[in-house]
Formats: structure tokens, sequence, C-alpha cells
């Protein structure tokens, strides 16, 4: 059986898949992308992903893309590792994170970082990275909130899941410097959190291999 491909870019959001097939111990190849180059708007990277976006999932010919996608599949395909809950409340708290972080979380940080997507004036531009930055702190004080009250370490549940890796790439984001949040002093739940996440051994192996300095557990 071929190797699973996983197309990437260091920081992306594809850490989080990145991050799932490492605990997953599954036998992959990761492809870096070089987004800052426009490498995912290459002829070549378009048949494997038409939206031109990372990640990409390549397993065999089959290939998946959407973060969402790709944590359940490599949950799925690698069940002995647990990273998706098996009881129905646990399972669907995991697909509500999945989901709540792809179109809640992270479109209002896109409209910080990217703009250009949303306008073509400057005075647009300005205006939308603004309405992001209140959308985005509003956002995370919803993360911050909806983990505070559930009763265990980790976010879906009693376990480890993958949901607890997607969560560490918004955490990670918002230490940087286009949002330049103190984590640990406004989000504290989020940081222990993450700081378990930070603590395992395939996320040090993945922040390592994306060239990542791994944060301060």
């Amino acid at each position: 059986m071929a190797r699973m491909k996983l197309f990437y870019a260091p920081g992306a959001c594809s850490l989080a898949s990145h991050i799932a097939l490492e605990e997953a111990g599954a036998d992959f190849e990761a492809v870096r992308i070089d987004t800052a180059g426009g490498e995912q708007r290459s002829p070549e990277y378009l048949k494997i992903n038409p939206k031109g976006r990372v990640p990409a999932l390549a397993d065999g010919d089959f290939v998946v893309t959407e973060n969402p996608a790709i944590l359940r599949y490599v949950a799925v395909t690698h069940p002995d590792k647990k990273l998706w809950p098996a009881d129905p409340r646990g399972e669907a708290r995991c697909a509500e994170w999945l989901a709540f972080l792809a179109s809640g979380v992270h479109p209002t940080y896109a409209h910080i970082r990217r703009a250009e997507r949303y306008a073509s004036t400057e005075a647009g531009r300005n205006d939308v990275i603004e309405t992001g930055r209140r959308a985005t702190r509003d956002v995370y004080g919803m993360v911050e909130a909806k983990l505070a009250g559930r009763g265990s370490d980790w976010a879906a549940g009693e376990a480890y899941s993958v949901a607890d890796a997607y969560l560490l790439v918004f955490w990670n984001w918002g230490t940087g410097s286009v949002l330049g949040y103190d984590m640990a002093a406004e989000f504290p739940v989020w940081t222990a959190l993450s700081r378990r996440v930070v603590a395992r051994p395939a996320t040090a192996a993945v922040f390592e291999r994306e060239g990542l300095a791994l944060p301060e557990p």
C-alpha cells in the first residue's frame, strides 16, 4: 500500500492534520507547499487540490481536503489510537469543535490576515481588518468559555482527540504577530489545554518537522 501524502504549509491550519497523522502513527510523507511563493496555485498542485489551499491528504488515488474531513479520516482509519470519541455525545462534541473552528474561528482570522480576499480597495481592506479583529476576539472568547465549561482536561471528553490538535493551531495563531494576544493571561483555560497538547511527543515531532518553535509547555 502506498504511503499517504499530506500537503501542508508550516504553521498553517494544516498543522492540525499533520499532528493527527503523527499521533496516529500513520505511514505518511509530509510534502511542504510554499504558499508564500504561490506553489498552492501551481498547475501541479491544483491537480491535487483545485481549491489551491492546504491541507490536502492523498491516500493512493483518494484525495480528501479540509481539516475536519482529514481529521475524521485519520481518526477512523486508525481506530486503535482512539483519536475520535466512541460515545455519541463525545463524538458530537468533537464534530462540533471541528465545525466551529473551521467555519467560525478560522474565517475571522482570515479577515485580518487575508483582507484582500474580501475587499478591493485600501479603505475597504482596512475596514475588513478592523472588523475581523473585533470578530476574532469575540470567537476566541467563545472558545475559552466553552472550554471552561467542560468537565475534563480535553475538549471533546475524557481523552485526547483530533479536536485538541485543531485547537492548538488557533491558540498558536493567537500568540503570533497578527493577533498578539497574551494567551496565558487572556485565555488561561485554552492555554492549559494547549500546553497539554504541546507536551505530547507527536506535537513536538511535527513542530520540528515544520521548522516551528515549540511553544513553552
